[in-house]
This record gives C-alpha cells, sequence and structure tokens, in this order.
C-alpha cells in the first residue's frame, strides 16, 4: 500500500576489525586467513523465475473517502510537530476527500482467489486488480484479518494463472529469495535477497512468526509474493523496519503456511477462530536463567495465568517455566506465542514445565480466544481514534486484577501512532474510567469516546500492574 506499516529501530553505531578481501584471502587486523574454498558466493539469477511467475501477480487498487481531519492529520500534522511541536492545531477542512492507494497482491487459484495484506485494503469503498497486460477488474473482498494481516479478495472469472505454493517451514536462513511488487507505482518490480532470520515476532498481539530477509520492499509491496528459487511463494510481503518510511535493510514477511491456513477460514467462514491458552509469557534473561537454575536462557515464564482459562484448568501457575509445547522446544516467549496463535480452539496441548526446579508435564485443551474490538467512536459524523483495540474482562480476571470486582476493559493492543500511545497507555492496562464515565464494557468505551471533546485534554483512570493511574489524553 502507498502507506506501508513502519516501526522505528534504534540506530546502532558498530565498531570491530577492519576486514579486506584479498583474492581468495581474508585479511583480519595483522593475520592472513585462507579463505575456505567454498566461500565463493553466487548471485542467484532469478531472470527466468521472474518471466514466469509475474503473470500471477497483480496490482491491488483501493479507493476510500478520507475525513477531512484525518486527511489534514496524514498530510501535514507530523511535519509541522517537527518544527512547532505539540502546540500545533490543524485547521479543520469541512469536505472528506477520496484516497486512492495501492498495494500488491497474487492468485492463489485459478477460479480468482487472491492474497494481500488486510492493510491494504482496510476501509476501502472499492477494490480493483489490475494483471501484468494491464486489465484492470472488479475485486470482492471475501474476508479480512487483523492480526495476522491477511485478507482474501476474489475476482470473477476462470483460468488465471495461480501461483505454485511452497512450504515455509522448510526454509533456511541464507536461502535466496525474491520479491515482485509495486513499490511507489513502479508495477511489477522485482527484488531479492535473502532470509535473515526466522520466527520474529514484534509483540503479544502478533499472530504469525515472520520471515526477516533483507529484501528491498517499499509502499506498494505490501502483499506481494515472496518466492524461493524453484518459484514458490513462501511468504507474503507485509512490513518493514524504518525511520524513513521505506527500504532501511529489514524487512518482514507472512509465512505462507500461515497465510494459507488464514485464506481457508476466511474463504470457509468469513472469519478466523483463535485458540486461547489464557497465559502471560516473558522471556527468560542470564539472571533469570541461574536464578531458576537452568543451563541456559530458555523458556517461556508465565508472569500471570488467567482465572479460569485452559491453563489454570490443566493445572499451569505463574512462575511456570514452559520449556516445551507439544513437544516443541520453546527457547523464548514468541515461540510459544507463535504456537497458539497457529492452533485452533478445541486442540489439545502437552507442556512439560519447570516448577520450583522439578520438570513435569501439563496437558489440556485450548478454548476460543476471547474477542478484542478497536476503539472507536462517532462524534458528528467525525470518527475519533484512540489507536487502541480492548476486550472485556472475565469476572474472574476483575476480581484477580482489580481486587475488588470493579469494572474495567483490558488494553491488548496499542497502535504506536495514535492518540493513545503519545498520551502514555500501554497493552495490558486495565481502563476503568474514561472522561468521568466508569468503564464496564467495550461498548461503553465507545459511548465515552462518542462524547468526548474535539481538542483538549480528557482524564482515563487505568490499572497498570495492580496499581491505580490516572492519565490525561489529549484529544487533537
Amino acid at each position: 500500500m502507498n502507506t506501508a506499516p513502519t516501526m522505528y529501530l534504534q540506530r546502532w553505531l558498530v565498531g570491530g576489525a577492519l576486514s579486506l578481501a584479498i583474492g581468495s584471502s581474508l585479511f583480519v587486523g595483522s593475520s592472513l586467513i585462507a579463505a575456505p574454498a567454498h566461500a565463493a558466493v553466487q548471485t542467484a539469477d532469478f531472470s527466468d523465475l521472474v518471466q514466469q511467475v509475474t503473470p500471477g501477480v497483480a496490482r491491488v487498487n483501493v479507493t476510500k473517502t478520507v475525513s477531512a481531519d484525518e486527511l489534514a492529520q496524514a498530510q501535514t500534522a507530523e511535519l509541522l510537530r517537527q518544527f512547532f511541536g505539540d502546540r500545533v492545531r490543524i485547521p479543520e477542512q469541512p469536505a472528506p476527500a477520496i484516497e486512492h492507494a495501492y498495494g500488491t497482491g497474487f492468485f492463489v487459484t485459478s477460479d480468482g482467489y487472491m492474497l494481500t495484506n488486510h492493510h491494504v485494503i482496510e476501509g476501502a469503498d472499492k477494490i480493483t486488480v489490475t494483471l501484468n497486460d494491464r486489465t484492470e477488474l472488479d475485486a470482492t473482498l471475501i474476508g479480512s484479518d487483523e492480526r495476522s494481516d491477511v485478507a482474501v479478495l476474489k475476482i470473477k472469472g476462470t483460468r488465471f494463472p495461480a501461483l505454485p505454493i511452497g512450504d515455509s517451514n522448510r526454509l533456511k536462513v541464507g536461502e535466496p529469495v525474491l520479491a515482485i511488487g509495486s513499490p511507489f507505482g513502479f508495477d511489477y518490480s522485482a527484488s531479492s535477497g535473502i532470509v535473515s532470520a526466522k520466527s520474529r515476532s514484534f509483540s503479544r498481539e502478533t499472530s504469525v512468526p515472520f520471515i526477516q530477509t533483507d529484501v528491498a520492499l517499499n509502499p506498494g509491496n505490501s502483499g506481494g509474493p515472496l518466492f524461493n528459487q524453484r518459484g514458490e511463494v513462501i511468504g507474503i510481503n507485509s512490513r518493514i523496519f524504518s525511520g524513513t518510511g521505506g527500504y532501511m535493510g529489514l524487512s518482514f514477511s507472512i509465512p505462507i503456511d500461515a497465510a494459507m491456513d488464514i485464506y481457508q477460514q476466511l474463504k470457509d467462514n468469513g472469519k478466523v477462530a483463535r485458540a486461547y491458552l489464557g497465559v502471560y509469557p516473558q522471556d527468560i534473561d542470564r539472571n533469570l536463567a541461574e536464578a531458576y537454575k537452568l543451563e541456559r536462557p530458555q523458556g517461556a515464564l508465565l508472569t500471570r495465568v488467567s482465572p479460569d482459562s485452559p491453563a489454570q484448568v490443566a493445572g499451569l501457575k505463574a512462575g511456570d517455566i514452559i520449556l516445551s509445547y507439544n513437544d516443541q522446544t520453546i527457547m523464548r516467549a514468541a515461540d510459544l506465542l507463535n504456537l497458539i496463535n497457529r492452533a485452533r480452539p478445541n486442540d489439545r496441548f502437552s507442556a512439560m514445565i519447570q516448577r520450583n526446579g522439578k520438570s513435569m508435564t501439563v496437558r489440556g485443551k485450548l478454548s476460543d480466544a476471547p474477542n478484542d474490538v478497536q476503539a472507536t467512536g462517532k462524534q458528528q459524523d467525525n470518527e475519533i481514534r484512540l489507536g487502541l483495540r480492548l476486550r472485556n474482562l472475565t469476572r474472574e480476571e476483575r476480581v484477580e486484577i482489580t481486587k475488588d470486582d470493579s469494572t474495567g476493559v483490558l488494553i491488548t493492543a496499542v497502535d504506536p501512532t495514535g492518540l493513545a500511545a503519545r498520551s502514555g497507555l500501554q497493552a495490558g492496562d486495565i481502563i476503568t474510567t474514561l472522561h468521568q464515565q466508569p468503564i464496564d464494557s467495550v461498548s461503553d468505551v465507545s459511548d465515552a469516546i462518542s462524547s468526548l471533546p474535539k481538542t483538549g485534554v480528557v482524564t482515563i483512570e487505568v490499572i497498570r500492574q495492580g496499581i491505580p493511574a490516572i492519565i490525561g489524553l489529549r484529544i487533537e
């Protein structure tokens, strides 16, 4: 899409020994080391592959209505704040505008089913696709899943060039890969690189283990295919790490195995069913490994287990360390979350844990994940977005977290660019009051947002790690 999701990476200056390649040897410092014979690497030639797979790739064109406030904020707010700080106010513009955006998609069946990113088509009023012969066709949105960033489109017709689907589990770090997309509107641009890492996760709410590559991806590549050397799709290009909005060396793709599972659920049911264990895991560092008498930092340490959750029913407790889950080794919390996110409700699980220095096995059955929703409200035909995702607390969670069965809703995710994040709200906070209105459910939040002033500061009362706090939310 022309507005790709961006994240920010701390810039580091790394110093080290000067190295210089000399013929087939490597000069490091004052030592001359002979390079192994197999060290010579030839650049992969994707020219034939590009011609073969290009017909199965399409540009996705999106038309959406953007409110005047959203348009003004998107075009000028950040630029002005760089010069004038948070005191700047954006003049109101009464008329909405039509925004044209674009991304990339690809055919997975010959009868017109396509995959792209959720963020490419989010909020679209109309979607079309442009094929490589410049034919433009209307597309119907079959379903879209925000957490995995996968969307399914359908184009009327038959005999479309469906691309072969590979096995992302067989990918190896260092393997050459190819991407095709429309960066900055330059259709059918090819870029290549290698797999830099696997199973990357960004937060508790990320539902897929991303493939990290050094393939040059830019706005417009979103939703496009990532190929292996055999011409099989092994990922959907989804996001980049960037401080500028453009490519800076780190790109991330959704593994095709996970994407095809989402595709099948959206195609069959129109929604995605996710499993729920009910644990809050964290990584184990060197100090914790020593404290828990582990040989090395590994496993997922459970900081909390939700009441009446599948985890509690199975016997898991806060302080347990999950070392393996369904016979798969758990090195960090992300490994556990990725396995749970790939599971289905009612799937059975077996976990090897360490508790009080002793190993044991617990077994249980996953349930349906509690629903969470985007926190928005309507006010004079203008939608106020705080940049929050929320879900209701269970009665048991209220007693455990708030200690007195008081009201509240759980923040499950925070948009780092939203109003809430700028005011200091965090995932895991419990909102109990918004603008002097008690909050008992997600619908109460929507009602409270609808009564917020257009500008100014309002208060939000939260419980953070068991401690009450009051936060000032600036509406701009």
